[in-house]
């Protein structure tokens, strides 16, 4: 299993023997595959982090090399969700960045007079943190369980999606919490789940969760959405294709509509498309009839 020990051409004297054969052309390749499956623009000091990453795949896979594997690649298409998988990044938690839950609660409160559901798309759900906290803000926010809201939840990652479906989470995953949320929103494990906690089926009811990979021509999302969150994730698009994706998800918006951002994004080259109206808080430029 595996290949021999061999140190990378180009490698740094002193650099680890690798258990297969990882050269600066392969790592170039994987970063060119990235950009063209999903858009990604992988960072030229990421080397180390897509070896360690993928030679996972070839021990799986029982490959010897590299190059077996994107021979493999070519010729089974199925690999190619792994390998997204795999050079994916999941960082996440519950009300991060808390301050966008409060702006998304107050503008709710302010269209709940409306006879017709909110429309809601997080669109990198990563393990489900995000559109749980966003499920959880509808429901104190219009002091319902089952408030007039739909929740699309997207991640290009398959592995993290089913995650997030099942809604389990370490405890710790909720000790920041506070305790009035711990008990209206979580269930405790007992006997074999002890430790674990499980987020209420009335949240899990507001969330469709979809594999979408923002590159497809077609991600089956009806304009007239009232939110969209998109944090963290145009950090790893390049300009174009920041703007491109922007651009439609914009079209996607009411002109109320408010569009999150991470808080390393900025979108200062796109004030056609966006106009900011709070930190990492977007607006559509252009009011639409």
């Amino acid at each position: 299993m595996g290949g021999v020990l061999s140190r990378p051409s180009g490698s740094a004297p002193g650099q680890e023997l690798r258990e297969f054969q990882y050269t600066s052309g392969d790592f170039e390749r994987v970063r060119r595959l990235l950009y063209q499956q999903a858009g990604i623009n992988l960072s030229a000091t990421k080397a180390q982090m897509v070896y360690s990453r993928l030679a996972r795949r070839l021990r799986s896979l029982r490959l010897r090399s590299f190059a077996d594997y994107f021979s493999y690649l070519e010729q089974h298409e199925e690999e190619w969700q792994q390998f997204i998988n795999a050079l994916t990044t999941n960082l996440t938690a519950f009300f991060r960045e808390n301050h966008h839950f409060e702006m998304l609660a107050a503008h709710v409160r302010k269209h709940a007079h409306e006879r017709r559901p909110l429309r809601i798309w997080c669109s990198a759900s990563s393990t489900g943190e995000e559109p749980y906290s966003l499920a959880m803000t509808m429901i104190e926010a219009l002091g319902s369980f089952a408030p007039a809201v739909e929740i699309i939840a997207s991640d290009i990652d398959t592995g993290v999606l089913t995650i997030a479906r099942t809604g389990i989470y370490p405890e710790e995953r909720i000790e920041q919490l506070e305790p009035a949320r711990k008990k209206s929103f979580f269930l405790r494990g007992k006997g074999a789940q002890r430790g674990k906690v499980r987020v209420r089926p009335e949240l899990q009811a507001l969330i469709e969760f979809r594999q979408i990979n923002l590159l497809d021509s077609n991600w089956g999302i009806e304009p007239g959405l009232d939110v969209i969150f998109c944090r963290n994730v145009m950090i790893y698009f390049d300009k174009a294709t920041q703007n491109k994706i922007l651009e439609r998800m914009v079209h996607l918006l009411r002109p109320d509509g408010l569009f999150f951002a991470g808080h390393s994004e900025s979108f200062v080259q796109a004030t056609h498309l966006v106009k900011l109206i709070e930190r990492t808080v977007y607006r559509p430029a252009l009011r639409r009839h």
